[in-house]
């Protein structure tokens, strides 16, 4: 849990923008809940790993001392929303597709681009089981981030009646079913053989992870043309072809590619065989963003038709997509990705104080640019000119204006630009378009 500092905030702002101007495009509408939720609202929603990362909140009061806790800071968006919409039915409309860019707490080892407070960006679609929900959740995904300027990221995409077929038919116990799609899931982070292992420590045979591993971890098709995928569902095809739960899975992700294909994420949508995205409480396609110079995902999500259920005691389809703020930031930040203004400083101009005298004059003539759509910072002391230039260099304002008895005494305001060093002196009442004039960029090859 970290603080932010102004150059932080500028660029998470920036961020956030991109990506919440996406999504209402789309047609998400914005919800916002509340940080906390009751403990037994997120218990038994993310499986066995989740509810140990989940930070649980003791009671409190004469309570205090029963050690117990009634309520937790949220996990995810996706289980407060499905509460929203069991408890606000009546009033949502059937077809309910929202937003949510809020903190999420999860008590994890923090590492690059993981942090036990963090920042997820939401869609979610509910009340529909059409493919044309993943397709769009997909070209969401992929939208955001071709606006942020990822060129090379992959959408993944899998299917969990897929997995569950091909750990049917390898021999994988169904009460181990869980056990083998949390170690599938570490793929990316310790490889096959690490997974192996971890499948023996789970119980299962030696064998019988070779056979899963075969046909699903040899499948990460990063960075393969499109022909690839269908050959991808052709052979997981023939291996589950007794399977009717799995070929009809396979047969929407035939569906879903089809779709997102007529959309952005034409490009960039990729079938993983391997990906299988921990949380329990997907029930179809499943998806995760990555990028190749990341170990794990810049977002996931997926599937989720019986999670509302679970909160309103009747079936509500649902789907969605997270993008994760964090790691969007350290590698748009590893990578310089971000434009040059949004590390700028707060300000494009700083009024200098003359004297104590003309601090009301500063003051309006401040009001004045601001109304012309400026960003301006009055120094507030009398100090030297030098020192109060000083100043703006040191925080990165490009401009300073400075009124003195000359210039009033002319109705004209000296405008120094401090990334030339050139100074002028200009107009009162042109000041403001001359100011924005500075700060507008030449284009390339104008005269």
């Amino acid at each position: 849990m970290r603080d932010f500092l102004p150059a932080d905030v500028r660029r998470r702002t920036y961020v956030i923008g991109v990506i919440r101007g996406v999504y209402e495009r789309y047609g998400f509408e914005p919800l916002e809940t509340p940080a906390v939720e009751n403990i037994e609202t997120l218990l038994g929603k993310y499986g066995d790993e989740g509810n140990q990362l989940i930070f649980k909140i003791l009671k409190r009061g004469e309570h205090e001392a029963s050690g117990q806790a009634d309520l937790a800071l949220r996990y995810d968006l996706t289980v407060p929303l499905s509460r929203v919409v069991a408890e606000h039915r009546g009033t949502l409309p059937k077809y309910f597709k929202r937003y949510q860019i809020q903190p999420v707490w999860r008590a994890d080892r923090p590492a690059r681009g993981r942090f036990r407070e963090f920042y997820q960006c939401d869609v979610d679609a509910t009340g529909s089981t059409s493919p044309v929900v993943e397709a769009e959740l997909c070209a969401a995904a992929c939208e955001a981030m071709q606006a942020l300027g990822f060129s090379d990221a992959v959408l993944r995409l899998n299917h969990r009646a897929v997995l569950t077929g091909v750990l049917d038919v390898a021999g994988v116990p169904a009460d181990k079913h869980g056990d083998a799609l949390v170690a599938l899931d570490k793929l990316d982070k310790i490889g096959l053989d690490g997974v192996k292992a971890e499948y023996e420590t789970r119980g299962l045979r030696p064998e019988v992870a070779d056979t899963v591993l075969g046909i699903l971890g040899a499948a990460a098709l990063s960075g393969v043309v499109a022909a690839d995928n269908a050959a991808a569902l052709d052979r997981v095809e023939a291996f589950v072809a007794g399977h009717a739960e799995a070929v009809a899975g396979i047969a929407t992700m035939r569906t879903v590619l089809a779709l997102a294909a007529r959309t952005p994420a034409a490009h960039q949508l990729r079938v993983d065989l391997s990906l299988a995205r921990g949380l329990s409480y997907y029930t179809g396609c499943i998806m995760e963003m990555t990028v190749p110079d990341l170990a794990g995902s810049l977002g996931g999500g997926g599937r989720y038709d019986g999670l509302v259920g679970m909160f309103l005691g009747q079936a509500v389809p649902a789907a969605g997509f997270s993008l994760g703020l964090e790691r969007i930031l350290v590698v748009m930040g590893e990578r310089a990705m971000f434009p040059a203004h949004i590390a700028a400083t707060a300000a494009d101009v700083l009024i200098a104080q003359w004297n104590a005298d003309t601090a009301g004059d500063a003051l309006a003539l401040a009001h004045t640019l601001r109304a012309g759509g400026l960003r301006v910072e009055v120094y507030p002391d009398a100090d030297k000119l030098g020192k109060q230039f000083k100043y703006a260099a040191a925080t990165g304002v490009p401009l300073v204006v400075v009124e003195g008895d000359d210039e009033r005494a002319a109705g004209e305001l000296t405008v120094k630009d401090l990334r030339t060093g050139e100074q002028q002196r200009v107009p009162r009442a042109q000041a403001g378009a001359y100011l924005k004039d500075l700060l507008t960029p030449v284009a390339s090859g104008s005269l």
